[in-house]
Protein backbone atom coordinates (compact mmCIF):
# COMPACT_ATOMS: atom_id res chain seq x y z
CA UNK A 1 0.00 0.00 0.00
CA UNK A 2 1.92 3.54 -0.97
CA UNK A 3 2.75 5.59 1.29
CA UNK A 4 0.10 9.02 1.93
CA UNK A 5 1.60 11.98 0.33
CA UNK A 6 1.82 15.87 2.25
CA UNK A 7 3.75 18.43 1.68
CA UNK A 8 7.45 18.64 1.57
CA UNK A 9 7.86 21.14 3.89
CA UNK A 10 5.07 20.12 6.25
CA UNK A 11 6.58 16.88 6.15
CA UNK A 12 10.32 18.21 7.06
CA UNK A 13 9.32 20.69 9.70
CA UNK A 14 7.21 17.66 11.74
CA UNK A 15 10.30 15.41 11.72
CA UNK A 16 12.68 18.63 13.28
CA UNK A 17 14.75 18.92 10.13
CA UNK A 18 13.97 22.72 9.30
CA UNK A 19 11.40 25.00 9.22
CA UNK A 20 9.14 25.18 7.08
CA UNK A 21 10.23 28.48 5.32
CA UNK A 22 13.98 27.07 5.18
CA UNK A 23 12.82 24.37 2.66
CA UNK A 24 12.99 26.40 -0.24
CA UNK A 25 17.12 27.42 0.60
CA UNK A 26 17.50 23.61 1.17
CA UNK A 27 16.07 22.33 -2.27
CA UNK A 28 18.51 24.78 -3.49
CA UNK A 29 21.68 24.06 -2.03
CA UNK A 30 21.14 19.96 -2.73
CA UNK A 31 20.66 19.25 1.14
CA UNK A 32 16.78 18.02 0.10
CA UNK A 33 16.75 15.83 -2.69
CA UNK A 34 14.22 13.10 -4.51
CA UNK A 35 14.97 9.56 -4.56
CA UNK A 36 14.58 9.19 -8.42
CA UNK A 37 15.88 13.36 -8.39
CA UNK A 38 12.62 14.35 -9.68
CA UNK A 39 12.72 18.30 -8.71
CA UNK A 40 10.73 19.76 -6.15
CA UNK A 41 9.74 22.45 -4.71
CA UNK A 42 8.19 23.63 -0.76
CA UNK A 43 4.77 22.96 -1.77
CA UNK A 44 5.17 19.68 -3.80
CA UNK A 45 3.32 16.68 -2.12
CA UNK A 46 5.28 13.55 -1.40
CA UNK A 47 5.82 10.48 0.48
CA UNK A 48 8.02 10.02 3.45
CA UNK A 49 10.30 7.33 1.28
CA UNK A 50 10.68 9.85 -1.35
CA UNK A 51 12.88 12.07 0.44
CA UNK A 52 16.69 12.10 1.58
CA UNK A 53 18.06 14.73 3.55
CA UNK A 54 21.86 15.51 3.30
CA UNK A 55 21.51 12.22 0.91
CA UNK A 56 19.91 9.79 3.74
CA UNK A 57 16.33 8.85 4.40
CA UNK A 58 14.33 10.36 6.90
CA UNK A 59 13.99 9.07 10.31
CA UNK A 60 10.86 7.45 11.03
CA UNK A 61 7.60 8.81 10.71
CA UNK A 62 5.13 9.46 13.53
CA UNK A 63 4.86 6.65 15.97
CA UNK A 64 8.63 6.54 16.92
CA UNK A 65 9.89 4.33 19.66
CA UNK A 66 13.13 4.73 21.31
CA UNK A 67 14.61 2.58 24.11
CA UNK A 68 17.33 4.36 26.04
CA UNK A 69 19.70 3.22 28.96
CA UNK A 70 19.23 6.50 31.13
CA UNK A 71 21.68 7.59 33.32
CA UNK A 72 22.33 9.01 36.57
CA UNK A 73 21.82 12.86 36.72
CA UNK A 74 18.86 13.37 34.12
CA UNK A 75 15.52 14.75 34.02
CA UNK A 76 12.50 12.96 32.78
CA UNK A 77 10.76 16.64 32.24
CA UNK A 78 10.60 19.17 28.82
CA UNK A 79 11.69 21.85 31.64
CA UNK A 80 15.41 22.41 30.70
CA UNK A 81 15.15 24.80 33.93
CA UNK A 82 15.18 21.70 36.22
CA UNK A 83 18.37 20.03 35.30
CA UNK A 84 19.97 18.42 32.52
CA UNK A 85 16.69 16.52 30.33
CA UNK A 86 16.89 13.02 28.38
CA UNK A 87 15.64 14.95 25.76
CA UNK A 88 19.41 16.22 25.83
CA UNK A 89 21.11 12.90 24.84
CA UNK A 90 18.74 12.50 21.74
CA UNK A 91 19.58 14.29 18.18
CA UNK A 92 18.70 17.83 17.93
CA UNK A 93 16.06 17.62 15.45
CA UNK A 94 14.24 14.82 17.56
CA UNK A 95 14.03 17.46 20.20
CA UNK A 96 11.66 19.91 17.63
CA UNK A 97 9.38 16.81 16.60
CA UNK A 98 5.94 17.05 16.27
CA UNK A 99 4.08 15.43 18.00
CA UNK A 100 6.87 16.12 20.73
CA UNK A 101 8.65 13.34 21.76
CA UNK A 102 8.03 12.37 25.73
CA UNK A 103 8.84 9.54 28.02
CA UNK A 104 6.37 7.02 28.65
CA UNK A 105 6.55 7.10 32.30
CA UNK A 106 9.61 8.43 34.48
CA UNK A 107 12.40 7.43 36.07
CA UNK A 108 13.44 9.86 38.84
CA UNK A 109 16.94 11.84 38.62
CA UNK A 110 18.92 9.60 40.18
CA UNK A 111 17.37 6.51 38.63
CA UNK A 112 19.44 4.75 35.93
CA UNK A 113 18.14 2.13 33.50
CA UNK A 114 15.79 1.56 30.46
CA UNK A 115 13.65 4.58 29.66
CA UNK A 116 11.31 4.48 26.70
CA UNK A 117 10.26 7.22 24.60
CA UNK A 118 7.62 8.31 22.39
CA UNK A 119 5.83 10.57 19.98
CA UNK A 120 2.46 8.38 19.93
CA UNK A 121 0.10 9.89 22.52
CA UNK A 122 -2.18 6.62 22.13
CA UNK A 123 0.48 4.35 23.04
CA UNK A 124 2.07 6.31 25.51
CA UNK A 125 -1.33 6.45 27.32
CA UNK A 126 -1.76 2.71 26.66
CA UNK A 127 1.47 2.05 28.81
CA UNK A 128 0.98 4.29 31.00
CA UNK A 129 -2.42 3.76 32.08
CA UNK A 130 -2.92 1.47 35.73
CA UNK A 131 -5.18 -0.81 33.31
CA UNK A 132 -2.40 -1.94 31.57
CA UNK A 133 -0.20 -3.55 33.95
CA UNK A 134 2.61 -3.56 32.71
CA UNK A 135 5.69 -6.02 34.25
CA UNK A 136 8.79 -3.45 35.10
CA UNK A 137 11.97 -4.93 37.34
CA UNK A 138 14.07 -2.44 38.81
CA UNK A 139 17.09 -3.48 40.53
CA UNK A 140 17.36 -2.08 44.40
CA UNK A 141 20.54 -1.63 46.50
CA UNK A 142 19.28 -0.98 50.31
CA UNK A 143 20.97 1.15 53.18
CA UNK A 144 20.52 -2.50 55.82
CA UNK A 145 20.10 -5.96 54.96
CA UNK A 146 16.58 -7.26 54.60
CA UNK A 147 14.62 -8.71 57.30
CA UNK A 148 13.48 -11.50 55.29
CA UNK A 149 10.23 -10.97 55.78
CA UNK A 150 9.51 -8.30 53.06
CA UNK A 151 9.27 -10.64 50.01
CA UNK A 152 5.57 -11.82 51.58
CA UNK A 153 4.70 -8.27 52.82
CA UNK A 154 5.51 -7.04 48.99
CA UNK A 155 3.26 -10.03 46.90
CA UNK A 156 0.43 -9.72 49.85
CA UNK A 157 -0.90 -6.28 47.62
CA UNK A 158 -1.64 -5.15 51.32
CA UNK A 159 0.87 -2.65 51.52
CA UNK A 160 0.13 0.89 51.93
CA UNK A 161 2.43 3.70 51.13
CA UNK A 162 2.29 7.04 52.77
CA UNK A 163 -0.33 9.44 51.61
CA UNK A 164 -2.11 6.54 49.46
CA UNK A 165 -5.85 5.45 49.80
CA UNK A 166 -5.24 2.01 47.94
CA UNK A 167 -2.91 -0.58 48.39
CA UNK A 168 -0.04 -1.24 46.15
CA UNK A 169 -0.76 -3.80 43.68
CA UNK A 170 1.22 -7.36 44.27
CA UNK A 171 4.82 -7.41 43.69
CA UNK A 172 7.51 -9.83 43.48
CA UNK A 173 10.79 -9.64 44.93
CA UNK A 174 14.00 -11.63 44.49
CA UNK A 175 16.68 -11.29 46.47
CA UNK A 176 20.31 -11.00 45.69
CA UNK A 177 22.07 -10.30 48.62
CA UNK A 178 21.52 -8.74 52.50
CA UNK A 179 21.25 -5.22 50.54
CA UNK A 180 20.46 -5.83 46.97
CA UNK A 181 17.07 -7.33 45.18
CA UNK A 182 15.36 -6.88 42.14
CA UNK A 183 11.67 -5.89 42.62
CA UNK A 184 9.38 -6.72 39.95
CA UNK A 185 5.66 -4.70 39.39
CA UNK A 186 3.02 -3.86 37.58
CA UNK A 187 2.21 -0.65 38.48
CA UNK A 188 3.51 3.24 37.94
CA UNK A 189 3.35 5.16 41.35
CA UNK A 190 5.08 8.09 41.68
CA UNK A 191 8.64 6.94 43.27
CA UNK A 192 7.10 3.44 43.89
CA UNK A 193 9.79 1.13 44.17
CA UNK A 194 11.63 3.87 47.14
CA UNK A 195 8.31 4.23 48.32
CA UNK A 196 8.03 0.63 49.08
CA UNK A 197 11.37 -0.27 50.80
CA UNK A 198 10.54 2.92 53.05
CA UNK A 199 7.24 1.46 54.16
CA UNK A 200 9.09 -1.79 55.54
CA UNK A 201 12.03 0.31 57.30
CA UNK A 202 14.27 0.52 54.45
CA UNK A 203 15.90 3.07 52.01
CA UNK A 204 16.87 2.67 48.41
CA UNK A 205 20.63 3.76 48.11
CA UNK A 206 20.43 2.83 44.44
CA UNK A 207 17.89 2.07 42.07
CA UNK A 208 18.18 0.55 38.38
CA UNK A 209 15.28 -0.74 35.92
CA UNK A 210 16.66 -3.71 33.96
CA UNK A 211 13.57 -4.18 32.07
CA UNK A 212 10.12 -2.57 30.65
CA UNK A 213 8.08 -6.06 29.75
CA UNK A 214 9.85 -7.87 27.84
CA UNK A 215 12.19 -5.39 26.77
CA UNK A 216 15.76 -5.50 28.15
CA UNK A 217 19.04 -2.70 27.37
CA UNK A 218 21.09 -5.59 26.61
CA UNK A 219 24.14 -4.71 24.99
CA UNK A 220 23.12 -0.49 25.19
CA UNK A 221 25.40 1.19 27.24
CA UNK A 222 24.37 4.07 30.02
CA UNK A 223 23.66 7.07 27.69
CA UNK A 224 22.94 5.48 24.41
CA UNK A 225 19.33 4.67 22.65
CA UNK A 226 18.27 2.46 19.92
CA UNK A 227 14.29 2.40 17.72
CA UNK A 228 12.49 -0.21 18.27
CA UNK A 229 9.54 -1.78 16.81
CA UNK A 230 6.20 -0.41 18.68
CA UNK A 231 4.20 -3.73 17.31
CA UNK A 232 6.07 -5.05 20.03
CA UNK A 233 3.61 -3.47 22.30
Amino acid sequence: MPSSKIRLDKLLSSLGYCSRKEVASLIKDGVITHTLNLPLKSDTKVAHDEIFFEGEPLDPPAGMVILMHKPLGYICSHDDGEGRLVYDLLPERWRRRDPKISTIGRLDKETSGLLLLTDDGALLHRLTSPKHKVSKVYEATLDRPLKGDEGEIFAAGTLMLNGEKTACLPAKLTVIGPTHATLEIIEGRYHQVRRMFAAVGNHVTALHRSSFGDLELKDLKIGEYRLINKELF
